[in-house]
């Protein structure tokens, strides 16, 4: 028995929860009501704390250049990048930050500050639900790298946590905020893509180096004074070793939820998930190092559970279907896929490609030519990257996703709107890391995927445009 099915056998609790005005939606332990919509006060000064500043320099960059927020707090176990978060915060001419450093629980610390609003959580994985945990309990919002949680039971004590102190629990999926990713998103909320029927995302990207390597040793030229080692203690590695599935849904599959409108008219129904055997990973181990080697031995000797490529498919309430791919060893160029189809055309990426059929039943044969596929790319680009590409281009991070990611954080929280990607979304991408696991580890055995929404999916409207207004935040001309 699970921990669900658990509560759902303890009923009678549900009653202290409906005498404290709680709706429980029938599970005893539920929350006090929705945070598909939920909104806090408006922040009209954001004061965030950021833990973990290697990742987090996404959000250095944002939080440094966006009227009314200030950096009130950071933390990291390392020294230099302490000091290079300093001197970027200086010289934004923003006020000096209190640092947190010196022990592996001093972003309890930072989150007890009183100081703070918002934690920004972009340490490494084993971290993310324990920060989001404690900020939520001290009263914090709290935004979490990506994947925020790996298990279903993970991913419920986050959305009752968030649903009872009424705190945000938000995900950063920079992929969201994309600039072909929110090109799609509008041709879809155009309606020129038709009904939508299937779409395809991925995380295709070679990681052996990361995961394996030390820069000093395998990155020639690399900036290593930010380093100790691709991976602190080699955390991801020592995932990969550990589990099979999809660890890394989110970046191909959040933009993809996006189109669908997955918790805002669908949801996820099931899955299946099946992968292939595991050789990358451990030939290249075997091939930079040495078995006898005393500092890197190691690594030849460990056994990957990871398979090479891992496919999951999807299904959603309304019928629509998902592929969803993963695979961070093999030597192949990166992707996202990024592959939405409906009933008049499809938008592909890597390369960019687009076509519509002019009128039903036409067909589309092929993709529009370069010229037109450009023009499409200018007529409907998203109003977000409009009002404010030009310059997250210029900040740089992931080509400008980053800053678009803080940005709208950022104006959500200081004008009192709901954000763009709440607790649900958060928990349904995350929980198929084990539901893809266990799906595999059963012979690609069908998995049930949780409402996490307890059916409030069926009530809650689309995202809406997503438009900041630049000169309402400070931004000059």
């Amino acid at each position: 028995m699970d921990r669900r099915e658990f509560l759902k056998g303890t009923a009678w609790m549900g009653a202290a929860a409906v005498a404290a005005g709680c709706a429980t939606e029938g599970l005893g332990l539920g929350g006090c009501g929705s945070m598909a919509l939920y909104a806090d006060k408006p922040f009209r000064k954001l004061r965030v704390g950021i833990v973990g500043l290697g990742r987090g320099q996404a959000g250095v960059r944002g939080f440094n250049v966006i009227p009314g927020c200030e950096i009130t707090a950071i933390c990291d176990l390392n020294a230099v990048r302490i000091d290079c978060t300093l001197k970027a915060i200086e010289t934004a001419k923003r006020p000096k930050p209190t640092v947190y450093t010196g022990g592996p629980e001093e972003w309890k610390r930072l989150c007890d500050d009183p100081n703070v609003d918002l934690v920004y959580n972009a340490t490494p994985w084993q971290l993310h639900v324990p920060i989001a945990l404690y900020a939520m309990h001290a009263g914090k919002h709290v935004a979490t790298e990506v994947p925020s949680a790996f298990t279903v039971d993970e991913c419920w004590e986050l959305v009752e946590t968030s649903e009872k102190l009424r705190r945000h629990c938000m995900q950063l999926e920079n992929c969201c905020y994309g600039e072909t990713e929110m090109l799609a998103l509008n041709l879809c909320r155009s309606g020129i893509l038709g009904e939508l029927v299937h779409g395809e995302g991925a995380y295709i990207h070679d990681l052996r180096t990361h995961n394996y390597g030390n820069w000093d040793d395998a990155t020639p030229g690399r900036d290593k004074s930010l380093d100790s080692g691709a991976y602190w203690n080699y955390w991801r590695l020592r995932h990969n070793v550990a589990h099979k599935g999809n660890q890394y849904t989110t970046h191909g599959l959040g933009p993809i939820c996006w189109y669908m409108n997955i918790n805002r008219g669908d949801a996820f129904d099931y899955l299946v998930s099946l992968e292939s055997n595991q050789a990358n990973f451990e030939a290249f181990a075997k091939a930079h190092y040495q078995s006898d080697d005393q500092k890197n031995g190691w690594k030849t000797k460990m056994r990957v559970e990871m398979g090479d490529m891992n496919t999951m498919l999807i299904k959603t309430k309304l019928g629509r279907s998902i592929m969803v791919q993963h695979d961070v060893s093999s030597p192949r160029p990166y992707s996202r896929i990024n592959t939405i189809t409906g009933t008049k055309g499809i938008l592909t990426d890597y390369p960019y490609r687009v076509g519509w059929e002019e009128k039903p039943g036409a067909g589309v044969h092929q993709f529009f030519d370069e010229k037109r596929a450009a023009a499409v790319r200018q007529e409907y680009r998203h109003p977000l990257w409009k009002q404010a590409g030009e310059l997250a281009k210029k900040l740089g991070g992931h080509g400008g996703m980053d800053f678009l990611m803080v940005l709208r954080l950022a104006y959500c929280l200081q004008n009192g709107l709901p954000l763009d990607q709440n607790v649900y979304d958060l928990a349904s991408w995350c929980c198929l890391c084990e539901l893809s696991e266990k799906s595999v580890r059963n012979r690609s055995a069908t998995m049930d995927v949780p409402d996490f929404t307890r059916g409030e999916w069926k009530n809650v409207p689309p995202l809406g445009d997503l438009s900041v207004d630049m000169g309402k935040m400070g931004f000059s001309a």
